[in-house]
């Protein structure tokens, strides 16, 4: 397990393949930086004990977590990949402010 430049926590090569997954799916899906996509990754993860792979979180496929980090919960949901038309009915949440450590890589 060890820390990257570009995540806030340790992860083994397994993890770290999930998790860019996780942002290449936000980058893909949402036209958002994949330094945004990171930074949204660490503000939810930093310091998190995640075990190596498949942690728990594996579960789920990668665009679960995506989902979960760009949009805000509308009574307890999240829009879900394709089973949701109009993403645009969807409020985004916030990206962590720009002055923040989770913020790894350049724009």
């Amino acid at each position: 397990m060890k820390r990257t430049q570009e995540f806030l926590t340790a992860l083994d090569n397994g993890m770290l393949r999930y998790f860019r997954e996780i942002a290449d799916v936000m980058v893909d899906r949402f036209g958002i930086s994949r330094a945004e996509a990171v930074a949204r990754i660490n503000d939810a993860y930093e310091g998190s004990e995640i075990d190596p792979y498949p942690d728990l979180m594996c579960h789920e496929e990668p665009e679960y977590w995506a989902y979960g980090l760009y949009f805000q919960a509308r009574n307890g949901v999240v829009p879900r990949g394709e089973d949701v038309a109009d993403l645009a009915q969807w409020e985004k949440s916030p990206a962590p402010p720009k002055t923040s450590h989770v913020w790894t890589l350049a724009e």
